[in-house]
């Protein structure tokens, strides 16, 4: 089985700390990841939340990508209804020649944020529904032609930024399929449409110049630790985030709790059990167990993980024995780090 494993990176800011100290995780998490093997690492658009430090994301991609080598660095994603395409090609053009090679630009349909937010951007909720265009659009600022353009997003052109469809839905996966691009599915926040996207996506692919066969990743919450009781416990901080969510209390990352029944109802534990039953929670064997029987069940090419622990060296030690525990997903034995010749081989990274 050949998986490529990749993170999802919140930069969330918890309880005691603040933005800078989130974003200096962030740094210290990359170096720890491409220490580790890992393939890639994202970033995600999120405005108006104080517990995520990550808004402005081609700014944090620029802040790891400097502190790091090799791994490969983008979003995921850039919600693109709220932008300009223009800007955004100009954006990460400039990141492409900054680190060449290494620049993901994923993009999501969804607005992302609550309509007093959306007003403050300046955008209107009807840009959603000129995404496949927007993207389009987004893609020939990219590509060499773009420099004979009577308008150029400099200094994009040329640089040919590996773009990505992100979704929940059917939407995106018809969308990634119809424009030869990888889809990524965010079954780790909304994962009731995984199989029927895949399927979309495989069934009605279209190969393009980046892309020739279908390329399919899927997200997956990871919390591993030295035992499953441990892993449970510090599972609840991300339980808790998502409890406050719905009731409408954004906050930031909360200590781990030794009892999440004390927290939620019952209606609020029946509707997170939805919107996390993709997550893989427990001792390193438990979460490499588990994160084999989803890649089997998924035919994943690639699995973005989201590892929402509240204490930073904890964090830092599930990813560590996610990387160890997973070694028999590469070629011969070779791990995490093997997948990485393996999923290059399949997605046209420059």
């Amino acid at each position: 089985m050949n998986v490529a494993l990749s993170i999802l990176d919140l930069v969330r800011v918890t309880q005691g700390s603040d933005a800078a100290t989130a974003l200096q995780r962030a740094a210290d998490l990359a170096r720890h990841a491409e220490a580790h093997g890992f393939h890639r690492l994202w970033y995600a658009e999120h405005h108006n939340m104080p517990g995520i430090a990550s808004a402005a994301t081609a700014l944090v991609i620029g802040h790891v990508a400097q502190v790091t080598r090799d791994i490969r660095v983008g979003a995921g994603g850039i919600m693109l209804p709220n932008h300009a395409p223009l800007v955004i090609a100009e954006q990460f053009g400039t990141l492409a020649r900054l680190y060449p090679g290494r620049i993901d630009l994923g993009l999501g349909r969804a607005l992302g944020t609550d309509q007093a937010t959306l007003r403050a951007l300046r955008r209107s909720p009807a840009s959603a529904d000129t995404f496949p265009d927007d993207v389009l659009e987004l893609r020939a600022y990219f590509s060499e032609e773009a420099a004979d353009q009577r308008i150029q997003a400099v200094p994009a052109a040329g640089t040919r930024v590996p773009l990505w469809i992100l979704g929940s839905s059917t939407f995106g996966a018809a969308v990634a399929a119809e424009f030869g691009l990888p889809y990524a599915f965010a079954s780790h926040f909304a994962p009731a449409q995984l199989h029927q996207a895949l399927r979309v996506y495989r069934d009605n692919f279209r190969p393009s110049e980046q892309l020739q066969r279908p390329y399919a990743m899927v997200g997956v919450n990871v919390i591993a630790a030295d035992t499953d009781i441990e892993a449970r416990r510090l599972a609840t901080t991300q339980q808790m985030s998502f409890v406050n969510l719905i009731r409408g209390t954004r906050g930031l990352s909360q200590p781990p709790i030794d009892s999440i029944d004390d927290y939620w109802t019952s209606a609020e534990r029946a509707h997170l059990q939805q919107m996390l039953a993709c997550s893989v929670v427990g001792s390193a064997e438990s979460v490499a167990s588990g994160l084999e029987q989803l890649a089997t069940e998924t035919g994943a090419d690639e699995l973005m993980l989201v590892t929402d622990v509240f204490d930073h060296e904890a964090r830092l030690h599930s990813l560590t024995l996610t990387s160890r525990a997973c070694s028999r997903f590469g070629p011969d034995g070779t791990g995490v780090a093997g997948d990485l010749a393996m999923a290059r081989g399949r997605v046209r990274t420059a």
